[in-house]
């Protein structure tokens, strides 16, 4: 089982946060910009409220325009580059974690593959677990 906070850091140590509850979802994207990011098949994300995450550190900024049109942003560590979450800034009370940088990361199980429609011809996604074409 696991046990609230859990916390995470980017790999210098600069961007330090604390999970307060479980994440919303956890979703796997394999689109193109997504696959940039992560330098592999997918990203993985976990959909966390706002309320339920503490930051500690510098972060820096980054933004793009998304298919549908919303902006995207990235926060990441001034330091060592480590993308620590996405944002929309139209929705404030929720935020895309990068969970990798957890201390536990029981909770990386993805419960939806979205923009299978870029993804890896080698990568199968898992029986019994959702998957879009697009953004659903």
């Amino acid at each position: 089982m696991v046990t609230y906070p859990i916390e995470g850091a980017c790999q210098c140590g600069g961007v330090t946060y604390q999970l307060l509850a479980e994440p919303q979802m956890v979703l796997a994207c394999h689109c193109k910009e997504c696959q940039k990011l992560s330098t592999s098949a997918f990203s993985l994300t976990a959909v966390v409220r706002t309320q339920d995450i503490v930051f500690q550190g510098e972060m820096r900024e980054w933004l793009r325009k998304a298919e549908s049109g919303n902006t995207n942003g990235a926060r990441f560590c001034p330091g060592c580059g480590n993308r620590i979450y996405h944002f929309n800034p139209d929705q404030p009370d929720t935020i895309k974690l990068k969970p990798a940088n957890l201390s536990d990361t029981r909770i990386i199980q993805p419960q939806a593959h979205v923009w299978v429609s870029e993804k890896q011809d080698w990568f199968t996604i898992p029986e019994g677990v959702k998957s879009f074409d697009k953004q659903p």
